[in-house]
């Protein structure tokens, strides 16, 4: 099965898609298996993350900011230097995330939710959810 989500996205974006995703794996009646959450966009990653703390995700942006500051000596200049800031964010970040499905749930930590982060933006974004049984 696979399902696809619609976001609008500001600079620096953290969004919750946790739900969404559930939401598929329980669509899909999968009981065993895995799922995969893939964002096609060049400029974002899929990542997860401890919701406990607000001030977590200043500091998951901040150090993301930090690692890869946007300048304007990058080589390449396509858009704008943050787009090419948001390339890099985005390559070490990863475009995707491989979760297991146990009894029909997805398998994540106590502290896991899931997030699609933003490295550009403004931006009308998307991302797939694919659930496959064993």
């Amino acid at each position: 099965m696979l399902a696809n989500y619609k976001l609008m996205t500001k600079y620096n974006d953290v969004i919750d898609i946790t739900e969404q995703v559930k939401e598929a794996v329980a669509k899909s009646g999968v009981q065993e298996g895995t799922c995969v959450v893939y964002n096609p966009h060049s400029t974002a990653g899929v990542t997860a993350f401890s919701p406990w703390d607000p001030d977590g995700f200043i500091d998951l942006k901040e150090e993301i900011c930090r690692l890869v500051p946007t300048r304007i000596d990058f080589k390449h200049q396509h858009d704008t230097p943050q787009d090419a800031a948001g390339h890099i964010k985005s390559a070490l970040v990863g475009v995707s995330l491989s979760l297991i499905v146990h009894e029909g749930k997805l398998l994540l930590g106590g502290s896991h939710h899931i997030y699609f982060l933003e490295f550009d933006g403004p931006r009308k974004r998307e991302f797939f959810v694919k659930v496959q049984a064993d």
